[in-house]
């Protein structure tokens, strides 16, 4: 079955859309008025609501309360699975924290449904002493990003914003973390314009320093005449799953270039005409590369033997448009949603059962599926699945 998201997941972030708006909080206005509430100020000063996300060790702080009780006429139905969402706080409850470390989010007037207008933040607590954030009796807990991707219901367009909000935020505060001095001279690098720009501290240098965005191909390449397409393992891939060929641009290199070289590299694959399909952010990678860009391709072989880098691969085979169907199992990406969904309220009520994205994603059946492909949080799943059920479109050579 094909799965259709509004957007890909960590995409179409609520806050930057309307943080444009002419009703929305200014950045500067936000600092200040940030400022003065970690001074201590009355919250009623100011007309707007502060919002601040604290994060320790790239987890975001979330909540996850239980679902309401079913009805008696619904109990053949299984219950919904707890819905997790940030847990936002007041400026109040993150004392002693200077106010040009907090990174500024977004804002959003108050016109509308009732809402308030309100800044939102994020901040990285990790070094924080003796200061306690969320809690059992609050049903929140710092939780892994990728786990709250997992738990995170697709079909709900809440939940995504919150995941799309939470990507930026950790992008922007490892961003931060690794870039605390100036590339040009080794000065100290500030933070300036709320947390979202850097700038050195060298009056004779004073180079501005912008969030890094890593850029990376991810390609579906395709054997148009034998309808295959070509899948790979990597490693560190859990047992059956299957993905599409990546890797990181280099300098120089245009996405098409960059599609072909790796394709080369990584197989021994020759491939011809490069179609693009779609983006994502992708701020779920290692610290050191806190917000990487996910740039989706369908790729056509003009080769079709297989010669694989060990390096880079544990295998890559080509497989039919059915077996890929097959693949994508709809029942196994439901079951690791619920799972993880549950892990989530577990954690948050202070219990971590010790569940992994590996068991997870388990199949309950005697006979497994022999492979399965990333589920519908990864750009690769939304490649594949658009091959496998509508085919590629044709551009002209």
């Amino acid at each position: 079955m094909s799965i259709h998201l509004r957007a890909h997941a960590f995409a179409a972030n609520p806050l930057r859309g309307l943080t444009g708006s002419p009703s929305a909080v200014s950045s500067s206005a936000a600092a200040d008025a940030l400022r003065s509430l970690l001074d201590g100020a009355d919250a009623a000063a100011h007309n707007h609501l502060s919002q601040v996300l604290p994060f320790r060790r790239g987890h975001p702080l979330a909540r996850s309360p239980d679902p309401p009780a079913p009805s008696s006429s619904s109990s053949s139905s299984p219950a919904p699975p707890p819905a997790w969402r940030l847990a936002w706080l007041p400026p109040s409850r993150v004392p002693g924290i200077p106010p040009d470390v907090f990174v500024f989010l977004g804002s959003h007037g108050g016109e509308g449904e009732g809402k308030e207008a309100a800044a939102y933040w994020a901040v990285d607590v990790s070094e924080v002493e003796g200061a306690r954030f969320g809690g059992a009796g609050e049903e929140s807990a710092f939780v892994d990003l990728r786990t709250l991707m997992v738990a995170a219901d697709w079909r709900d367009k809440d939940a995504m914003g919150e995941l799309a909000i939470a990507g930026h935020a950790r992008a922007l505060l490892e961003w931060h973390n690794t870039s605390k001095f100036c590339g040009a001279c080794g000065a100290k690098a500030v933070p300036t314009e709320a947390g979202t720009r850097k700038q050195c501290s060298n009056e004779s240098c004073k180079k501005r320093i912008y969030p890094r965005v890593d850029p990376v191909v991810i390609m579906l390449v395709i054997d148009k005449e034998n309808d295959h397409a070509l899948l790979s393992r990597q490693s560190r891939f859990i047992p059956r799953m299957w993905s599409c060929l990546a890797g990181f641009i280099e300098p120089g290199e245009s996405l098409e270039e960059a599609v072909r070289r790796e394709t080369w590299e990584e197989t021994g694959i020759e491939v011809g005409q490069v179609i693009y399909h779609s983006s994502q952010p992708w701020p779920v990678g290692p610290n050191t590369m806190p917000c990487q860009l996910m740039v989706g391709f369908f790729a056509y072989a003009k080769s079709l033997e297989i010669s694989v880098d060990k390096k880079e691969l544990e295998d890559a085979q080509w497989h039919s448009r059915e077996d890929v169907k097959r693949a994508l199992t709809f029942a196994e990406y439901e079951k690791a949603q619920r799972s993880n969904a549950l892990k989530v309220n577990q954690i948050c009520k202070g219990a971590e059962r010790g569940q992994t994205i590996s068991s997870d994603l388990s199949v309950e059946s005697k006979e497994p599926a022999p492979m399965f492909v990333p589920g519908p949080f990864a750009i690769a799943h939304h490649l594949i699945s658009s091959w496998a059920f509508e085919g590629v479109p044709n551009i002209a050579h």
